[in-house]
């Protein structure tokens, strides 16, 4: 089957009729793959009742006939303005009870039982219509769902009724709540008080999951619709944006045959490893590894190969963010992906529009609609893959260390955030201290795999330590005692835990647990503390014989006041008074060993952690310690064979040499793949 590459394609956004000439323009720059259909909700069904679904035809039939198979997107992410007008109340409720006004996106409670109606009626007619088309390979229902979260009369009702049938009694809610605080014990669920005046964490992390569940439920509700009208062998999906408040990517992948998703990331500087830039976007990455990071979250939701629906064509964002990809990165950026489980790979979108709230979102072309440079690129990378073809069929990554991911520790720490930006909470508390250590997994030579915790407790501790043998748990924040309890036994199995910030200091509940920290794992990992503290600057830390540390190496943001019962110390903090603790420390607990790291690691902290977990990598078979600017990735074929990504993020040439002794010369922002 091969390496499915394409772009989202709206015929209906050009003024003029030029499907013919887009679409020769495509099977010239080796496309198998567009997406179409997603965005029109008011084309398909202009007024009520009243379907239009012919204008499609011309697009499929031209896919078809030039070999250019289509992903048919049901159009429920944009209603139409009748629909709106018409049924006021499917409006989105902000936490302050107003509507959200029409005019964007995703502005409507989709468990609105008026819009699953007038949903499932034009969903019906399009996959009715289109379903049996050749052309037709899969479907995306909906599109990045989870946007908001529901503050509507009917989304509230049907939140109480869950927890009347999840706890059952209010002494049982009041109990587990705590709601004893601040004289908020409730006689009758009736009396529970709406979300937009809460502020209790433990209703939050509720109020998340529900809200998530809503998401999940609409987008399974869906594709078994669609289900209804599919040929064999036609998937069905949805194209996840990870940042979503409203979302699950574990559960949501969970009810499709394969994951999709979105990822976009900062370019130019922004992918060159000798240098350090800031995120632009909060829902962007900067820097080698937060795109890997975004690859390796989209293999994190089935475990499997996953397909890139939506990723940078050209600028991305705004008309004040113009900052197209440096010549190479979209090809560096495409084997990335790849290299990590992608098969496929979308841009968003073909063409730039002229007009609309994406009018500077540079697709394949730009404006002018005429070939140039990111077009020329494009098609080099399509003709690569085309010779590529169906060699990396079956192909599964390689991973040296695993990380463990928690959503509901990701929910619980955007309400009550550990770490602060100026001062002020950061939301993104969750993401910085795992990407702290993910990325010291990439810097360090080394290949990651993320794992939810759900998907760990499903192995087994013997499992998880025979087939991740290094796993870290960073920021574990909500995790009930079974979870702790497998990260325990995983250690004791044989495997090598790494405790971060936060890991076993709350419940499944998000309460702060009654236990001493990090409970269940204290005694195991020979350490405990009683004070943790912010830290406003980094601090830099020191190793010694068995962890040995570049002078850069610095705590940042918390440290957590560790006190060893037994385990060796590794590193200390060089401060007058936080040096009392040590930063990281290890214990050897049966057969493997649990290693506890105090802070929030900066780069170099991190690498050198990961350097020591991991002594040898995978990538030492091709090259013996890769150092960046290069990095490695791998992976499995079906007939034992590996597949070898070199990468050179920099915007200078440099060769590369083999264990074998051959050079290989990688170009700037340049990639090579060996397969053998």
């Amino acid at each position: 089957m091969g390496v499915l590459y394409g772009a989202a394609y709206y015929a209906e956004y050009h003024r003029d009729d030029r499907t013919g000439t887009d679409l020769d323009l495509m099977k010239e720059a080796g496309f198998t793959v567009i997406r179409v259909g997603e965005s029109v909700w008011s084309t398909w069904e202009p007024r009520e009742g009243e379907f239009d679904l012919e204008w499609l035809l011309p697009v499929l039939d031209g896919a078809h006939s030039r070999g250019i198979g289509v992903i048919l997107g049901t159009p429920t992410y944009a209603v139409p303005p009748w629909l709106q007008q018409a049924y006021p109340e499917i409006a989105a409720a902000r936490p302050d009870g107003s509507a959200i006004a029409w005019g964007g996106r995703q502005e409507v409670d989709y468990s609105h039982p008026a819009f699953r109606f007038h949903a499932e009626r034009v969903i019906r007619a399009v996959a009715g219509r289109y379903a049996q088309h050749p052309a037709v390979i899969g479907y995306q229902v909906d599109n990045e769902p989870g946007l908001e979260l529901f503050h509507n009369h009917g989304a509230f009702t049907r939140f109480v009724r869950r927890l009347q049938q999840q706890y059952g009694d209010t002494e049982t809610l009041n109990r587990e709540w705590g709601l004893t605080y601040w004289s908020h014990r409730i006689t009758d669920f009736s009396q529970l008080w709406r979300p937009e005046g809460n502020t209790l964490p433990q209703y939050d992390l509720a109020w998340r999951r529900y809200q998530a569940d809503l998401t999940t439920e609409f987008i399974d509700w869906q594709a078994q619709i669609v289900r209804s009208y599919a040929r064999e062998g036609q998937f069905v999906t949805t194209c996840i944006s990870y940042p979503r408040p409203a979302a699950d990517d574990r559960t949501l992948a969970g009810v499709l045959d394969v994951t999709a998703g979105n990822p976009y990331y900062a370019m130019q500087d922004h992918l060159d490893a000798t240098k350090d830039t800031a995120a632009l976007t909060n829902w962007t990455t900067s820097g080698v590894a937060g795109l890997f990071r975004q690859a390796d979250r989209l293999f994190s939701s089935r475990q499997e190969r996953f397909l890139v629906t939506e990723t940078n064509a050209q600028s991305i964002d705004g008309s004040w963010e113009n900052r197209p990809a440096w010549p190479g990165q979209l090809r560096q950026a495409t084997l990335a992906l790849i290299s990590r489980g992608a098969s496929m790979i979308e841009y968003w979108h073909w063409h730039t529009l002229p007009y609309g709230t994406e009018t500077y979102w540079g697709g394949v072309l730009p404006h002018s609609l005429k070939p140039g440079r990111v077009y020329r690129e494009v098609a080099g990378i399509g003709a690569e893959l085309a010779r590529i073809g169906d060699q990396l069929d079956g192909f599964v990554p390689d991973a040296d260390v695993t990380l463990l991911w928690s959503n509901p520790s990701r929910w619980a720490l955007q309400f009550f955030p550990p770490l602060a930006v100026a001062g002020q909470p950061d939301p993104q508390s969750y993401e910085r201290i795992f990407d702290a250590f993910h990325r010291g997994v990439i810097d360090a030579g080394a290949q990651a795999r993320i794992l939810h915790t759900e998907q760990a407790r499903d192995l087994g501790p013997e499992e998880l330590a025979a087939r991740h043998p290094v796993l870290i748990a960073p920021a574990l924040y909500v995790a009930d005692d079974a979870d702790l309890e497998l990260l325990r036994d995983y250690a004791a199995a044989g495997g090598h835990l790494v405790i971060g910030v936060r890991t076993g200091y709350g419940d499944q509940e998000a309460r702060a647990r009654v236990e001493v920290a990090p409970a269940r794992l204290d005694g195991p990992g020979g350490v405990h503390y009683d004070e943790y503290t912010n830290i406003d600057a980094p601090i830099p830390v020191t190793g010694g014989e068995t962890l040995v540390l570049s002078e850069a190496a610095a705590a940042t943001a918390w440290i957590d006041g560790l006190i060893p019962d037994g385990a060796q110390t590794l590193a200390t903090y060089d401060h007058p008074q936080l040096g009392r603790f040590p930063a990281v420390v290890t214990h050897p607990h049966d057969a493997g060993r649990i290693t506890t790291v105090g802070t929030v690691p900066n780069p170099a902290l991190a690498a050198s952690l990961v350097g020591w977990l991991v002594p040898t990598t995978i990538a030492d078979q091709i090259v013996h310690n890769p150092d960046l600017p290069v990095t490695v990735s791998s992976g499995l074929l079906p007939d034992g064979r590996r597949a070898w990504f070199l990468f050179n993020w920099s915007g200078q040439e440099t060769t590369v040499k083999t264990v074998t002794g051959e050079s290989i010369a990688l170009d700037a922002f340049g990639a090579h793949l060996m397969l053998g």
